[in-house]
């Protein structure tokens, strides 16, 4: 197979629905669709096409273990390849670098809530979820609807870059960890100096990361990030613990009054064999900036059980309201609920 034909080969598995595609020498190429994997019926790859395809992505077939890279195909649009070894076998994740960025409303995201928080100045707007949950499309979701209501420049840090922005009331800049700039905290603080109106972060992944989000914050940028945290409530006990204790007191005081909101999600198989975006969402403010401030994570967790609003929601009414609208099945929304009883009970209307 030449790289035109693997080319053709991996556009027309891309354009049938396939999110990720994995190639390894002597094996059969296997492709993620709606969530599952599938075992394409063609050969196995040889030696000679995966060095073919590291080429093309300027790896070195003889000295590279791991290369994130980002190729060009001949017709146009962008792949993003991941290159690896496994058992000494040249191997490839590989998935298409989007142009088409969907809308909240298509993706199942309380809209209204997102766009009130994205108009703010300044402050911090966390996406998280386990991975594979959706974290990046929502965060480019939010911000390509931004570009068309603001006029801002927007710098994206991401490692590595996923989806392509059109410049529309908005200017993009896209940087790329590795290609761009060595890493996200060396970039954030490059980034202060760019003049920015919003800010991107890929993803929190270390201390001197979310020190530099928090000062973008209090230096009165608009961030949005992720993190990798199953809920809510994890997620700022997480971001916290990223700090040294003696310096916890100082990041929660920063955290409580820069917050924004956090939305948590889930990707479930739907009754119509799509996946389903289910969420839980919490927004900062009034008294929850002192529980913030002050670690009390249990009033914090009682308060998103009990909240009743259009601006906080739990896990458990996620499951309930996708449930009940026929988006998933019972069985689907227990298996994921945090208490299976309890999903059961509110369903039945006991509190």
């Amino acid at each position: 197979m030449t790289l035109e034909d693997l080319e053709h080969s991996l556009e027309s598995w891309l354009s049938q629905g396939a999110t990720d595609v994995f190639l390894s020498e002597g094996q059969v190429p296997r492709v993620r669709a709606n969530g599952e994997l599938i075992l394409l019926e063609t050969g196995p790859m040889s030696r000679g096409e995966m060095e073919t395809l590291w080429r093309a992505c300027r790896a070195s077939v003889e000295n590279d273990r791991d290369l994130d890279a980002r190729y060009q195909m001949t017709g146009g649009g962008y792949l993003r390849v991941n290159l690896y070894r496994a058992m000494e076998r040249l191997s490839a994740a590989i998935r298409t670098i989007k142009d088409e960025i969907p809308t909240m409303e298509s993706l199942g995201l309380p809209t209204s809530l997102l766009q009130s928080w994205t108009s703010r100045a300044s402050g911090i707007i966390i996406v998280t979820g386990a991975t594979g949950s959706g974290k990046s499309t929502t965060i480019a979701s939010a911000l390509d609807d931004l570009n068309q209501r603001r006029r801002s420049h927007i710098v994206t840090l991401e490692d590595p870059i996923e989806y392509l922005f059109t410049n529309k009331e908005s200017y993009f800049s896209q940087r790329e960890i590795s290609s761009d700039t060595d890493d996200f905290a060396a970039a954030l603080r490059a980034t202060l100096r760019q003049n920015p109106d919003v800010i991107m972060v890929g993803e929190i992944r270390d201390e001197e990361t979310a020190r530099m989000t928090l000062r973008a914050a209090e230096t009165g940028h608009l961030v949005l990030t992720t993190l990798h945290s199953p809920g809510v409530v994890e997620t700022m006990e997480r971001l916290t613990n990223f700090f040294p204790a003696d310096q916890r007191a100082t990041s929660l005081l920063l955290l409580s009054k820069h917050l924004i909101g956090v939305i948590s999600q889930a990707l479930l198989p739907g009754t119509d064999g799509w996946l389903k975006l289910v969420t839980e969402y919490f927004e900062n403010e009034g008294a929850t900036r002192k529980w913030i401030r002050e670690g009390q994570y249990r009033e914090m967790h009682d308060f998103l059980c009990r909240a009743e609003n259009e601006h906080t929601r739990d896990l458990l009414a996620g499951l309930v309201t996708a449930y009940q609208a026929g988006l998933i099945s019972a069985e689907t929304a227990r298996s994921a609920a945090p208490n299976p009883g309890d999903f059961d009970r509110s369903v039945r209307g006991i509190v």
